[in-house]
């Protein structure tokens, strides 16, 4: 536990150390969710993954996601699970271009309250306080503020840095709502998601993509598809994806993102935090 720790701290902090090593990929994983939390449930996997292609695949991540968004615009991750809006945007800048995604999944934004409390509907939320991740955060920023702003409701936005983060605060009442998704809502622990209730739920969108940076190898890219696709033919392949509520990988292609693109989105990515 405390290599895996160490290893959490090193791979935040500095993204290269690990890429020093010959022959090494790093993939980054949106932070979503806690850096420990994100390598206990990754690292297994990308141990698969080596197993099955040979390559040497190690985790990544950002203390938060406009850091996140900083090192995919430099291309400092060699794979990335990303959000689809980060995704058609680094798609264009950096190159990154997509391996794969999940088998029949959809990606919705959420607005949560605390339950119980005197938030009930959207229209509540009128001159409330409210947190979400980070500015570029598709669904669970992005989504829910355009349609607030959809309906004239007027609101102060704060990025507390993770979903996490945002249902944490929101159970806790220092925010009157907050954006999220119910992938993660459903991640989170019992004691907390049964302090929240939702309130709005956004349309369904192409979720999020796997992608590799232009550096990455054909060879290496068609080793690590098959293997992700290949996951759930086995015991141990979806023991794994059950751990991330995945049902499984399929095989993914730029223009999967479109509905997204036609959303003609121009929010901003690369921003600092705003407390």
């Amino acid at each position: 536990m405390c290599k895996l720790i160490f290893l959490v701290s090193l791979l935040i902090s500095f993204p290269y150390t690990v890429k020093a090593q010959e022959n090494t990929l790093s993939f980054g994983i949106v932070p979503q969710q806690s850096a420990k939390r994100l390598a206990k449930l990754w690292t297994p996997i990308f141990e698969y993954l080596n197993k099955k292609t040979g390559l040497n695949i190690v985790f990544s991540t950002a203390k938060d996601i406009p850091t996140f968004e900083k090192r995919l615009k430099s291309g400092e991750y060699d794979i990335a699970y990303m959000n689809p809006y980060h995704y058609i945007v680094f798609h264009d800048t950096t190159g990154y271009n997509a391996i794969a995604k999940q088998i029949d999944k959809t990606i919705q934004g959420v607005i949560v309250a605390k339950k119980g409390g005197n938030i009930q509907t959207i229209n509540d939320l009128e001159g409330k306080r409210l947190a979400f991740p980070a500015p570029a955060s598709f669904a669970a920023t992005i989504l829910p503020q355009a349609e607030l702003n959809k309906r004239g409701i007027t609101f102060t936005p704060s990025y507390v840095s993770s979903h996490d983060s945002v249902y944490l605060n929101v159970s806790k009442g220092f925010f009157s709502a907050g954006g999220g998704i119910n992938r993660t809502l459903n991640n989170i622990p019992i004691a907390i998601k049964s302090t929240l209730t939702t309130i709005w739920q956004s349309a369904k969108y192409t979720s999020h993509a796997i992608a590799t940076h232009p550096k990455v190898d054909k060879l290496s890219r068609e080793k690590i598809l098959t293997a992700l696709v290949n996951m759930t033919n086995s015991e141990q392949g979806r023991t794994l994806l059950k751990s991330i509520n995945f049902k499984g990988f399929q095989s993914a292609v730029n223009n999967d993102w479109d509905d997204v693109r036609a959303l003609h989105i121009k929010t901003p990515v690369t921003v600092n935090k705003i407390n």
